[in-house]
């Protein structure tokens, strides 16, 4: 790869020029014309010109590269390790909108280089899909992979958990013996990646202050990846992940070399203090949720893989703000939305427990798609533990393509038909949920995908929002 500078004669280096060009004024153009943030389109292009274009900028810096990955959690921590490597002085380039498609990943690449193929940065930062991050390892030659967790996640699209599983193991194992795979270590199956890396960091939760004594009802990973059996545990924090051990064959959780010690959950935040190489680190994490306590506990091992500077965690982390769609607050005259992506059980479960802190009654507009980006399986929702929202909801409004369904479920979940009115269109319906919402009040949004990204263009439009490619 370090040689294709030299390597490559004339022809292939109009190519890259001509691809680069084309790319980015594709994205000059749909930011233009407002048909979105040009974060996938310029790679799009720009491998229609040039296939290769994604591994001849690769091929010509020295910058360390990282792929994140994982079912929930990748652009947040994406986000997290950008602010720490920001506080070192580092020079990040990454697909901060959560384009995480080879399409998107290319992206990074056109909007990071210059027409000759150069980029001046210190650390690439890849969120990449699961389902394509051999494709997209194949091509960038990543210095570390980070895997957040594995939860069951649109079956139609990626199969199941072994599948996804099985594609990460072989990427990790074709990973060359200097790159590093930092690993959820409370997750069994990504956890047991460790033995196809030649070297890893696991990071986890290692306190008595959260957490339960059994996995709940809808955790995904309960049996042994070994031998089937099912798995014991001394404690479970979210779903499957916890301290594990096998009582059939042995295989247990292995020591953590970023370990949550302590956690103090907020409304607005979150107290952390963490062991790691460095020595104990604590600081005020700027988001609220058990999630994003592993989100930042693998910021850190990453960053300390990196061998960025520890000193400027504490005021990376505190400064952090939601991510677009995540939890993310926003003002809507004299009222408050709180916008949630929720694509899973894990994580509709784990945001309602989060804003289950918030005292009071909960006015919700749910909104759900099934199209391709999606999943067209809706069967999860029935997993998702709504009976613990459903006595604090006074009214709802069910949207989206699947607003009908959205409404049976809330139905079945103890809302009572007279308190959920349907209204698909997803413009009415939160004009709707706004009117009745008192004012100073706060109106929570949970959406998958595309009702996600329809609303916040809704309140762009409205400005309420800046374009979510410019947060």
């Amino acid at each position: 790869m370090g040689t294709m500078k030299q390597a490559m004669g004339p022809i292939a280096s109009a190519r890259l020029t001509l691809a680069l060009s084309s790319g980015k004024l594709a994205g000059r153009t749909a930011r233009a014309l407002r048909m979105g943030g040009g974060t996938s389109l310029p790679g799009m292009v720009a491998r229609r010109i040039d296939p290769l274009v994604l591994r001849k900028v690769i091929g010509r810096t020295r910058a360390a590269k990282v792929i994140v990955t994982g079912s929930n959690g990748k652009t947040t921590t994406c986000r997290m390790l950008a602010a720490i490597a920001a506080a070192g002085g580092k020079g990040v380039v990454q697909n901060r909108t959560g384009s995480n498609l080879l399409q998107g990943v290319t992206t990074v690449a056109v909007a990071g280089a210059n027409l000759r193929g150069e980029m001046r940065a210190d650390l690439l930062l890849f969120e990449v899909d699961e389902a394509t991050v051999a494709a997209a390892a194949a091509e960038i030659q990543p210095d570390m992979i980070l895997v957040t967790n594995l939860f069951r996640d649109q079956l139609d699209r990626y199969g199941e958990l072994y599948s996804v599983a099985g594609a990460l193991e072989r990427s990790i194992r074709a990973l060359p013996e200097t790159a590093t795979a930092i690993l959820n270590g409370d997750d069994p199956m990504v956890a047991s990646f460790a033995a196809d890396a030649s070297r890893w960091l696991l990071f986890g939760l290692r306190t008595a202050e959260v957490g339960t004594a059994v996995p709940e009802h809808a955790a995904d990973t309960v049996r042994c990846v070994r031998c089937q059996h099912d798995l014991d545990y001394a404690k479970v924090y979210i779903s499957h992940l916890g301290d594990f051990r096998c009582p059939n064959c042995g295989y247990a959780r292995q020591p953590l070399g970023v370990a949550v010690t302590g956690v103090r959950l907020g409304l607005e935040g979150t107290g952390v203090t963490l062991q790691t190489p460095y020595g104990e680190l604590r600081f005020d994490l700027g988001l609220p949720g058990l999630h994003n306590v592993y989100n930042a506990a693998a910021a850190v091992a990453a960053a300390q893989a990196l061998g960025l500077p520890a000193e400027g965690i504490p005021a990376a982390m505190s400064s952090l703000r939601p991510a677009f769609g995540r939890l993310e607050p926003i003002a809507a005259g004299d009222r408050q939305v709180l916008l949630s992506f929720v694509k899973n059980p894990i994580s509709y479960n784990t945001t309602l427990r989060t804003i289950l802190q918030r005292p009071g009654p909960k006015a919700i507009l749910a909104a759900e798609s099934n199209t391709v980006v999606d999943g067209e399986d809706f069967a999860w929702l029935w997993d998702v533990d709504l009976e613990e929202v459903a006595p604090l909801i006074p009214w709802m409004v069910a949207s989206g393509s699947k607003a009908e369904e959205v409404a049976m479920r809330y139905k079945y979940a103890g809302v009572s038909e007279d308190r959920i009115e349907v209204i698909p269109g997803l413009a009415p319906a939160l004009d709707a949920a706004l009117a009745r919402t008192p004012p100073g009040e706060t109106l929570y949004i949970l959406a998958s995908y595309t009702p996600t990204r329809e609303l916040r263009k809704i309140m762009e439009t409205r400005g309420w929002v800046r374009p979510f490619w410019q947060e």
